[in-house]
């Protein structure tokens, strides 16, 4: 049963992180070399709003990244040490796990707080294109929780000395 409900969650997390991040990288790759062309063949058209769009793609593409280096056990830790002695790899990669948990938490609070304080402004909104921030905004709570989750099903397959409990690499 926890097997099902943690292939179930990776495997709408991983739907989540690989679309969004392929439709946001795409839509920044076109925007900068439809910019970069505009500018090269006319002398006067120009996109704007193009790097906002990238910044945007920037900050987005980050925090989703964070999700999905979790599952690929690539996020930052502690990884010398345990290397140097052996006896430190399971106290340490617990304390990484809780750490990230930690940050998490703290992504889901202030995440979600910044939300709030961007959606209640009604001047909040992007310089050019004047989308509302908020939009923005709710990709930190959201990455929290994604988070938080991933971390949590690791550490199962770590206390149950499996690589990945969904059954794949």
């Amino acid at each position: 049963m926890l097997k099902k409900t943690f292939k179930a969650i990776d495997r709408g997390f991983l739907f989540v992180e690989e679309w969004s991040l392929f439709a946001a990288v795409a839509i920044a790759l076109v925007t900068a070399m439809a910019n970069v062309v505009l500018r090269k063949m006319t002398s006067d058209v120009s996109l704007y709003w193009s790097d906002e769009v990238v910044r945007k793609v920037i900050f987005f593409s980050t925090y989703i990244g964070c999700v999905a280096a979790i599952r690929s056990r690539s996020l930052i830790r502690i990884d010398a040490l345990p290397q140097l002695m052996p006896v430190l790899k399971k106290p340490l990669t617990l304390f990484s796990h809780l750490v990230v948990l930690v940050f998490s938490a703290v992504m889901i609070k202030l995440g979600w707080q910044m939300t709030m304080m961007m959606y209640q402004d009604e001047y909040a909104r992007t310089t050019t294109l004047q989308i509302p921030e908020w939009y923005f905004y709710i990709v930190l709570p959201i990455m929290g929780g994604m988070m938080f989750i991933r971390t949590l099903i690791v550490m199962v397959e770590d206390w149950r000395g499996k690589q990945d409990i969904t059954g794949e690499n």
